[in-house]
C-alpha cells in the first residue's frame, strides 16, 4: 500500500461474500466502512418472510466483528422508482426485465457509489465474483471472476466505464470454498450462512405472485403457434419464453410437453409449441439488441467477431455483431439458442473481459429472435 491510505465503503448484503470482502481489504491495508442499504418497503406486506431483517442484523454483526464502522442508508425510494417500477412495467409491456442488472447499474453503481463518492470515500466494493482489471494502455477493465461456477461478470456488464473506475471487487481472484473457508478462519458470523436466491428484494416469493400485486391478471386463451386453442391463461405477465411447467395445459399422447413461445399481448393470447428442436418459433440465431452500451473500446466495423453470454449461466459463444443504428445491433449466433427474451441482456466478451451489453429487443409476438 502506498503512504496515502484510500478509504473505501464496502456494501454489505449480509451474506458471507460481502463480509469476507471487508476482510480482504482489512487484510490489503486499506481503511474501510461498511453500509447495509434498506431498498424494500413493503417486505410485511406483499414479501411475507422476507430476509431483509436479518439480513440488516447480519451486516452489522460483522462489522461489529471485524471492528469497522457500519451505517444504513435508507435508499428506498430511489429503488422502488428506479428498479421495481421499471420491472413491474417491463412484464406489464410484455418484456422481461431482468431487475439485477439494472439493480447494478442504477443502485450499487449508480446512487450507493454517488453516495460513496460524497461521503469522501474513494470507491465501493461489493462481494461480486468477477475482475476489475488494468489495461495495457492503463484503462480499467471488468473480467469474469477466477471462479467459473460463481462468475457474475454477466450481472455488471451495463454498468459504465466512470462506474467500473470506482469499483472494487476483493473476490475476483477467490473461489466459493475459499470464501467460506476465510469466514469460518475468522469466525465471521455468516460464515455458515446460505447464498440468497434470487432477487434481492423477493426473498422466496416466487415473481408472478410478487407482480399480482401491482398488475391484474386479465385471463386469456393459450393456443398453438397454428391458432389451436388448448386452453386459458391468468395473465400473460405470469409466464416467460421457454416456460414448460406451470402452464396449465396437459401433454399429448406422445408425452410432448408444451412450451411458451410466444406472447400475443393485442389478443391476449398466449402461445404455446411443443418442445422441438426444430420450432422456429422456440429456436433462433438472429437477434436485435437494443440499449446497446460499451465498457471498453472496441472497433466495430461491419460484421464482427465476438463472444457473448446469451443469458447468466450460459457459456460464452461465438456471434457475429453488426451495429444497424447509434445503440442497436444485429447479433447472429453460430448455433441456434432457445428461447432468449426481449427484455433480458446479452453480455458481450472479448476472451474473459467484458466489453458491452444490450437489450433483446420485442419481436413479433412477444418474442426476440427475429427468425421465427
Amino acid at each position: 500500500m502506498s503512504s496515502t491510505v484510500k478509504k473505501i465503503l464496502v456494501a454489505l448484503s449480509g451474506g458471507v461474500d460481502s463480509a469476507v470482502s471487508s476482510l480482504v481489504l482489512l487484510e490489503q491495508g486499506y481503511e474501510i466502512e461498511t453500509v447495509y442499504v434498506k431498498t424494500w418497503e413493503y417486505e410485511d406486506d406483499l414479501l411475507g418472510d422476507c430476509p431483509g431483517a436479518r439480513d440488516l442484523k447480519d451486516a452489522e454483526a460483522v462489522s461489529k466483528k471485524i471492528g469497522v464502522p457500519f451505517r444504513v442508508l435508507n435508499l428506498m425510494n430511489f429503488y422502488q422508482e428506479n428498479v421495481v417500477d421499471p420491472m413491474v412495467q417491463g412484464y406489464a409491456n410484455g418484456v422481461t426485465p431482468n431487475p439485477d442488472v439494472l439493480c447494478n447499474r442504477e443502485m450499487k453503481f449508480g446512487a450507493l457509489l454517488d453516495y460513496a463518492l460524497s461521503e469522501g470515500f474513494s470507491s465501493l466494493a461489493t462481494g461480486h465474483y468477477c475482475r476489475r482489471m488494468l489495461g495495457p494502455s492503463g484503462e480499467i477493465e471488468l473480467w469474469e471472476g477466477k471462479d467459473k461456477n460463481k462468475d457474475q461478470s454477466y450481472f455488471l456488464s451495463r454498468i459504465s466505464p466512470e462506474q467500473l473506475k470506482h469499483a472494487k471487487f476483493p473476490l475476483g481472484d477467490m473461489d466459493k470454498p475459499s470464501v467460506r473457508d476465510l469466514a469460518q478462519r475468522h469466525n465471521l458470523p455468516v460464515a455458515a450462512k446460505k447464498d440468497s436466491q434470487g432477487i434481492c428484494f423477493l426473498g422466496k416469493v416466487k415473481v408472478p405472485d410478487f407482480l399480482s400485486n401491482f398488475i391484474e391478471d386479465k385471463p386469456g386463451e393459450i393456443v398453438t403457434v397454428n391458432g389451436k386453442i388448448v386452453g386459458q391463461h391468468q395473465g400473460l405477465h405470469r409466464y416467460t419464453l421457454g416456460q414448460r411447467r406451470g402452464i396449465g395445459v396437459p401433454s399429448n399422447a406422445d408425452h410432448e410437453n408444451y412450451v411458451v413461445t410466444g406472447k400475443d399481448q393485442g389478443a391476449n393470447r398466449l402461445i404455446v409449441a411443443f418442445e422441438n428442436r426444430d420450432e422456429p418459433t422456440l429456436w433462433g440465431t438472429e437477434f436485435e439488441v437494443s440499449n446497446l452500451s460499451f465498457l471498453a473500446k472496441v472497433e466495430i466495423s461491419g460484421p464482427t467477431k465476438l463472444l457473448a453470454k446469451a443469458r447468466y449461466r450460459d457459456p460464452s459463444t461465438p456471434i457475429l455483431l453488426e451495429l444497424t443504428g447509434v445503440d442497436r445491433a444485429m447479433i447472429r449466433f453460430e448455433e441456434p439458442q432457445r428461447a432468449l427474451t426481449p427484455g433480458q441482456v446479452l453480455a458481450l466478451y472479448q476472451g474473459e473481459q467484458v466489453i458491452g451489453a444490450g437489450i433483446y429487443s420485442l419481436q413479433a409476438e412477444g418474442r426476440a429472435s427475429l427468425s421465427a
